[in-house]
């Protein structure tokens, strides 16, 4: 199996989980690697908006001497989890609203410690 199928097979794995309706793997500077941005999106604009959110808020963060566990976003009809995936790239998870975070965590960090694999 490519690393490639892998990562999408991985994806496709996490997509199971009820709560999650979108997922995308992104570099860091703001690349789509795998998995689809949400359809209303512009996938450009949304990777590349998804990786300057992550690196603002590790970097607003930075000073408190803390670890960043993860960037939630609340929308009115959603919401976005954004995680760091590895050295050079970003788990974004697109939720539905009423989404049970602790759970969603569950299931994206195991699939993060599979993609730092494959990656």
């Amino acid at each position: 199996m490519s690393p490639a199928s892998t990562i999408e097979d991985i994806l496709e794995d996490v997509k199971k989980e009820p709560d999650i309706q979108d997922l995308t793997l992104v570099s860091r500077n703001g690349m789509h690697i795998a998995g689809k941005a949400p359809e209303e999106a512009h996938q450009e604009t949304y990777v590349a908006m998804s990786a300057i959110l992550l690196g603002a808020s590790e970097t607003a963060t930075s000073e408190l001497n803390d670890d960043l566990k993860y960037v939630l976003v609340e929308l009115q009809g959603s919401r976005i989890l954004v995680q760091e995936s590895g050295e050079s790239a970003i788990l974004v998870t697109k939720l539905k609203p009423e989404s049970e975070i602790e759970n969603v965590l569950k299931t994206t960090e195991k699939a993060i410690k599979d993609l730092r694999s494959a990656l």
